[in-house]
């Protein structure tokens, strides 16, 4: 049997397949390497993956209806673990279309492909987005969630309902995991911890949003991954009782955080002494559709699966910029 793993070429969906196949699973990974960030980095994911025996990669859009039937047909999958998606949230208002296609339809197709191989667990990316411009903090999944401020929020938002619904009909194991601020090696180049080391090795403004007032609960690759994992091994019962998030069908939701918002100036600090350069700083309004502040509560994942998240935005933040300069062979 074997697991399922899509977006398997991006920043999150790499790390877990690589986790997997290192614990000894049979792995097939699903991506379309397309061009919403530079395709050479997603193929280089592919090749630090390496050539192991018992990955299969697979290029294939899994919006493409036909394309994931054959996935059906092709293989039989005991666990899922869907995390591809169109990310960003700005550009959700820009290129609209991209998200209803890989987000609603996409993720429709994978729930199909769910109910028609039943398997143990389908564990699936959501996001903080889905909260909003929520006020009270730390962001629990007892809030209510339905005053989105992007597109990419309400899609994902929409990932959770619909995967409700195919719980509740056809009793499929389902979890969705609400992530916050994924950084660390190997990370997304539209994502601030990329954007502000670029900056500042290049000689260029760091432009920080909402005039600096920004806080983000940042969590490191290592802690997500050992969530995602942790989860996977830890299927909702069909037994009736409430999830977390409220559901009595074997369907839960729980926040993956690092339950320690830092302010985004000490991003900035961390990146300055890493790469002994000094920023230069401009300050801008706020984007449409961006929050000033994110906070998981990450109890119940804990409570669930032991999730114990270790690595400190210093730490995480050093080791991002020790990957990126190697990366791009900056001495």
């Amino acid at each position: 049997m074997t697991i399922l793993v899509t977006g398997a070429a991006g920043f999150i969906g790499s790390a877990t397949a690589k986790f997997l196949l290192e614990r000894g699973e049979e792995v097939v990974g699903i991506d379309n390497l397309n061009a919403y960030y530079d395709p050479a980095l997603k193929e280089a994911r592919l090749a630090w993956i390496g050539d192991h025996p018992n990955f299969t990669f697979e290029k294939m859009d899994f919006a493409n209806r036909d394309a994931v039937d054959s996935l059906k047909q092709r293989y039989r999958f005991d666990r899922i673990v869907h995390l591809g998606a169109q990310a960003g949230v700005r550009n959700s208002i820009l290129k609209p279309h991209d998200y209803a296609d890989a987000n609603l339809v996409g993720h429709l197709n994978m729930l199909e492909l769910a109910r028609a191989h039943e398997p143990k667990h389908f564990v699936y990316a959501s996001s903080s987005s889905v909260y909003g411009g929520n006020e009270k903090m730390p962001f629990s999944v007892d809030d209510r969630v339905d005053h989105p401020v992007s597109l990419y929020a309400a899609t994902k938002r929409a990932n959770e309902l619909m995967s409700e619904s195919y719980a509740h009909l056809y009793r499929v194991p389902m979890t969705g995991l609400r992530f916050f601020t994924v950084y660390g090696p190997w990370g997304r180049p539209d994502m601030a911890m990329w954007l502000f080391t670029e900056a500042l090795y290049r000689g260029k403004p760091i432009r920080l949003f909402n005039h600096g007032k920004m806080r983000r609960d940042f969590t490191y690759i290592d802690d997500i991954v050992s969530g995602i994992i942790g989860c996977l091994d830890h299927p909702p019962a069909d037994d009736g009782t409430m999830k977390q998030g409220g559901s009595r069908a074997p369907h839960a939701v729980y926040n993956i955080g690092n339950n320690n918002p830092e302010e985004i100036g000490t991003l900035v600090d961390i990146l300055e002494d890493a790469t002994g350069r000094k920023a230069e700083i401009e300050m801008a309004e706020m984007q449409p559709g961006d929050v000033p502040a994110t906070f998981a509560d990450i109890d119940p994942l804990k409570a669930a699966t032991g999730f114990s998240p270790t690595t400190s935005l210093d730490t995480g933040a050093r080791n991002f910029v020790r990957w990126y300069a190697e990366y791009h062979d900056i001495a």
